[in-house]
């Protein structure tokens, strides 16, 4: 490589995340530190000056994908950089191939002359012994580093999980972290709140495409615009004026997460390798699963009755919000599929009954045709016989004592309303200040229509948002005030004149109706044994 008069110096700078912790500051100390020892041992150069210094804070040196390396070498490229300076070896990178590979063959190449400041190598001045013997040992050793500082990482993060530590960077929706101990979550009133509310509504019937209209219906933010809400760092595609809104799919994430009954499920993926950016799902008798980790957001019988009901689906009759009440819960007892409710009309009357599913769409078995009514009757009255039957009478009396009906928090949609009528007011604000900066030449008119339209879509979202609720609460408020005089009958599994789904899922695990019309009960032992 032969010298030049000048050499345009690229000052590269990096700081895994293992290395050291920021301590919440722009920069770490060590990056700083890096940049001074640099800096000085250019300005000791007569035949160089800095071009630019590249940072890649927080970035492993197991890979060469770092946004400043990448800025750094379509500098060299470019021709604009024929100098990189860096303090050691490691901070250029610790994959010991690719190191070598530009430091040996690209650089020279480009003629880039490349300065490890504290390891005193330089390419310039460098003999045979230095280049072939002494940078790939040290590479080596830079990269063997490496695997051993991931092994210690691994074993300890695999400790903390078995000890029932939380290690993820974000805490699940409904949950965060305990200010006194990071790695243990505590319940997020708030949100928790809604949790309780997305399982109350399942074991209502609801489906989970049914949930996620009415949270969206009622303005509730989604577990992204929730976190956003809550300073959490999120990053996602751009996506101007759009909110992330409630999907089927989280709704059902929330509704299979044991998380919410205070066990943690961690270890589920593992990294294919520590040069390779890439994860592998391990089986899941390798997951690290701990119980009683943290506070139970809902109770384990909730929990357990709404993985039934997932496991067999609802559906919902058309231009009903709810499936019909023993959903999830008929089986045919030949074929073991679900039953399928029918409306049958003749001659001005309807019956309503219940089929099997297969005859139902022409793949074998028979009708097991049983009318509503009769189902209703015949299980009621399986649930007076064995409510007489049990000896521990105290127990159950206690246990019915002590049931709920869930509805929703109306505080929580009090909240909701008041928190949605200071986004109007806000947008309201905003748009005045819009004009004043369009008077004052701070935004162009283009600007100003689009931000205009931004604010008039939240304003008007938000309108839509608090007239849901209102309207929600007015409904709750009845449906709280009908279930309290409902509950009244049911203290008593003897005394029930009618089935109620809270009930039906309380009691009864599985329903089967034969062809030969036997109806088999299996009831809940959990609920009333």
């Amino acid at each position: 490589m032969k010298p030049k008069e000048l050499y345009h110096a690229g000052i590269y700078l990096r700081l895994s995340r293992d290395d050291t912790s920021t301590g919440g500051r722009l920069e770490s100390d060590s990056i700083s530190s890096q940049r001074e020892l640099c800096r000085a041992f250019v300005r000791r150069q007569e035949d160089m000056e800095i071009y630019d210094i590249y940072v890649d804070d927080g970035y492993s040196g197991t890979s060469f994908e770092r946004p400043g390396f990448r800025r750094m070498m379509e500098d060299v490229y470019a021709g604009l950089v024929d100098c990189i300076i860096v303090k050691d070896l490691s901070r250029f990178g610790r994959e010991y191939i690719e190191a070598g590979r530009l430091i040996q063959k690209i650089f020279p190449a480009l003629n880039v002359r490349f300065i490890a400041v504290t390891d005193r190598y330089d390419s310039l001045t460098a003999d045979y012994n230095e280049r072939a013997l002494v940078l790939p040992v040290k590479n080596f050793v830079n990269d063997a580093y490496c695997r051993d500082i991931s092994d210690k990482v691994k074993s300890h993060q695999k400790i903390k999980r078995e000890n029932g530590k939380f290690i993820g960077a974000f805490a699940v929706y409904g949950y965060q972290k305990d200010p006194e101990d990071r790695n243990h979550l505590v319940p997020d009133g708030y949100a928790a709140g809604v949790v309780r509310s997305i399982f109350g509504w399942r074991l209502g019937g609801m489906s989970a495409t049914a949930i996620a209209e009415k949270l969206n219906i009622l303005g509730v933010l989604s577990p992204m615009e929730y976190k956003r809400a809550q300073g959490g760092h999120y990053s996602s595609g751009f996506a101007a004026g759009i909110q992330a809104e409630w999907s089927a799919v989280a709704v059902r994430r929330i509704l299979t997460n044991p998380v919410y009954i205070g066990t943690l499920e961690q270890g589920k993926t593992e990294k294919v390798s520590v040069k390779v950016n890439k994860y592998c799902r391990k089986p899941k008798e390798e997951w690290a699963r701990v119980e009683h980790a943290h506070e139970a957001v809902v109770g384990r019988e909730e929990f357990d009755n709404v993985q039934r009901l997932l496991k067999t689906g609802s559906r919902r009759s058309g231009g009903e919000e709810c499936a019909h009440m023993f959903s999830g819960l008929l089986f045919c007892g030949d074929c073991g599929r679900p039953m399928a409710r029918r409306l049958d009309r003749y001659k001005g009357k309807e019956r309503l009954s219940f089929i099997c599913s297969a005859r139902n769409k022409g793949r074998g078995c028979s009708r097991h045709d049983i009318t509503e009514e009769v189902l209703r009757e015949t299980v009621l009255a399986c649930l007076r016989i064995q409510a007489e039957v049990l000896t521990d009478w105290e127990r159950l009396s206690a246990y019915m004592n002590g049931l709920e009906v869930k509805f929703e928090d109306i505080r929580t949609l009090e909240g909701e309303a008041a928190r949605l009528v200071k986004v109007r007011e806000q947008c309201l604000s905003l748009q005045d200040s819009l004009w004043e900066d369009l008077k004052d030449g701070t935004i162009s008119r283009e600007d100003f229509c689009v931000f205009r339209q931004i604010y008039e879509d939240k304003y008007a979202r938000a309108g839509k948002a608090i007239a849901g609720q209102e309207e929600w609460i007015r409904r709750c408020m009845e449906a709280g005030a009908a279930a309290g005089r409902e509950l009244e009958h049911f203290k008593e599994v003897q005394e029930l004149t009618e089935l109620n789904r809270d009930v039906l899922m309380t009691f009864v695990r599985r329903i089967e109706v034969y062809e030969d019309k036997r109806i088999r009960v299996e009831f809940n032992m959990k609920g009333i044994g």
